[in-house]
C-alpha cells in the first residue's frame, strides 16, 4: 500500500461548493484508494459530498489531499489536476 499527498490552492474565483464539490466527490470515488482533504483546520472524506461541503473552503484557499492505497498516486494527480481547472 502507498501514500501520496499535496497541497493545492483552490482558484480564487472558485470556491469548493456544490458542482465543483460534486466532480471532486465523483473523481475521488472512482479510486479504490482511501483519500482525505484538508483545508480550514478541517478534515473530510473526499468521498463525501457533506464533509467536502463542510470543509467551507471559499476561492483560493489550500488544500492538502492525501491518499493511501494502492492507486493513492493517481488519486492525488488527479485530484490535484482537477483543482488546478476549476477556473
Amino acid at each position: 500500500m502507498s501514500e501520496s499527498s499535496e497541497l493545492v490552492k483552490l482558484p480564487s474565483s472558485v470556491p469548493l461548493h456544490a458542482r465543483p464539490a460534486g466532480a471532486f466527490v465523483r473523481t475521488a470515488a472512482s479510486f479504490a484508494s482511501t483519500i482525505d482533504v484538508q483545508a480550514n483546520g478541517r478534515r473530510a472524506n473526499a468521498k463525501s459530498i457533506l464533509e467536502i461541503l463542510g470543509l467551507g473552503a471559499d476561492g483560493g484557499a489550500e488544500l492538502r489531499i492525501s491518499a493511501s492505497g494502492d492507486d493513492a498516486a493517481a488519486a492525488v494527480a488527479k485530484l490535484t489536476q482537477l483543482v488546478a481547472e476549476l477556473a
